[in-house]
């Protein structure tokens, strides 16, 4: 660490870090090392992930829960050990709780689908309406726009303050003795906004509402206890979290899922089938169609493994330390303008901005001439762009493994793309 960070606490042991991370010693662009900022679209891998996915294949790949062979049962005993894992990171209840989905937004599909076809009193129809917020991601927007339309429900939802605070003066409003269900992002992908759950939970259980929440950008980066939010649906997707792609989870309350219907319909969420009529399996299998995804399962149980062996408290305490040193850098860039909160408080460890006049995406290409790893565009979140007026941003975004040397790196970056573009 160099003397311009010596005031930064609670950092983690980057350096032994990132020996886990093979791709972080790449070099890109004759020889530059790589600089990933990029966590909040995808993490990069550890060792310990791609050897569990690779010693799933090599040795136990096999489908699961039918074969009374060996290497089945032992593809059976990886895939519902992996659920047993992610049940204690999250701690829930019940490991029936927890549904494997292949990403987030399949979780948020689940839920909008299970409501739309529910019978009463969970049922969401042209009598009923669903709130939402601005500042959602568009997989959090879509299926509930895609319930309305085919429901006749109402959609409704919070505004953004200035500063990328969720306005919420109007709560009695937008959450209403109507709303069947209330669904939102805990930290915000774009803004980095930390949203304040309990004030929002309060007032849906004033009213009878389900809550649903979107923990994508959460679960990689703080303690996520299910039971502390007091939601009825929790959602969040492996490959954000050192985890493989094509494996989410979604977590709800045991009786909600012993009472709503099922979304896909064939293998293994069958108990007994006739040409006449089905019956369905318990949860979880109840909501797990066809060939799972195993081998991310077990993937993302590793990826569990690695985290809490580190500790999220840890992991949480290194973020805030590094995005409030990004914060305060970013800021002594000229022309530069952070979209969301402007201090590290209540904010999770992904910055965007914009840079003067320069469009974000020349932003990007200039920085990965520099072997700088950054994320343009709206961020699949184009109504905040819309908000604040606003083409686009430039997006930097830290986990465990990022270090202030990057930071610093990021900064003289954009310092050579003012001066590119001067």
């Amino acid at each position: 660490m160099t003397s311009a960070h010596q005031g930064l606490t609670g950092l983690l042991d980057t350096e032994a870090i990132r020996k886990d991370f093979p791709l972080l010693d790449r070099t890109v662009h004759d020889g530059k090392k790589i600089v990933y900022l990029d966590s909040a679209a995808t993490s990069q891998k550890p060792r310990q992930v791609l050897d569990a996915l690779n010693a799933y294949y090599e040795r136990h790949n096999a489908n699961v829960h039918r074969g009374v062979y060996t290497v089945a049962e032992e593809a059976t005993a990886l895939y519902e050990g992996a659920r047993d894992k992610i049940a204690a990171f999250i701690n829930a209840p019940s490991r029936n709780e927890v549904i494997f989905t292949k990403n987030a937004s399949e979780s948020l599909n689940l839920v909008a689908n299970m409501l739309g076809w529910a019978e009463e009193p969970y049922r969401v129809d042209h009598e009923t309406e669903i709130a939402i917020t601005e500042m959602e991601h568009h997989s959090n927007i879509v299926p509930w726009q895609l319930l309305s339309q085919r429901t006749g429900a109402k959609l409704k939802w919070f505004g953004l303050t200035d500063d990328g605070r969720l306005d919420l003066s109007n709560i009695e409003e937008v959450i209403t003795e109507k709303t069947k269900i209330v669904s939102f992002t805990l930290v915000s992908n774009l803004l980095g906004t930390q949203n304040p759950v309990e004030t929002i939970v309060r007032r849906a259980q004033e009213v009878g509402a389900l809550v649903c929440i979107d923990a994508s950008q959460a679960a990689p980066h703080q303690v996520l206890d299910v039971q502390a939010l007091q939601a009825d649906f929790v959602a969040f997707t492996g490959h954000k979290m050192c985890g493989p792609t094509g494996i989410g989870v979604l977590w709800g309350r045991q009786e909600l899922l012993e009472d709503l219907p099922p979304f896909l319909g064939g293998g293994e969420m069958i108990e007994t089938v006739s040409m006449h009529s089905s019956t369905y399996a318990p949860a979880p299998h109840k909501f797990e169609a066809g060939t799972p995804p195993i081998a991310q399962a077990v993937g993302l149980g590793a990826a569990v493994d690695y985290l809490s062996a580190i500790g999220m408290e840890n992991i949480a305490r290194h973020e805030h330390a590094i995005t409030e040193y990004a914060v305060r850098r970013l800021q002594e860039v000229p022309d530069l303008r952070i979209i969301g909160p402007t201090t590290a408080e209540d904010r999770g460890a992904a910055i965007s901005f914009t840079l003067g006049d320069i469009h974000p995406h020349d932003v990007g290409q200039v920085l990965d001439e520099q072997g700088i790893a950054v994320r343009v565009g709206h961020h699949c979140a184009r109504p905040v762009c819309l908000r604040y007026g606003i083409p686009a941003t430039t997006r930097a975004s830290f986990y465990l493994y990022s270090t202030p040397a990057e930071v610093d790196a990021l900064v003289e970056g954009l310092e050579h793309v003012r001066n590119f573009f001067a």
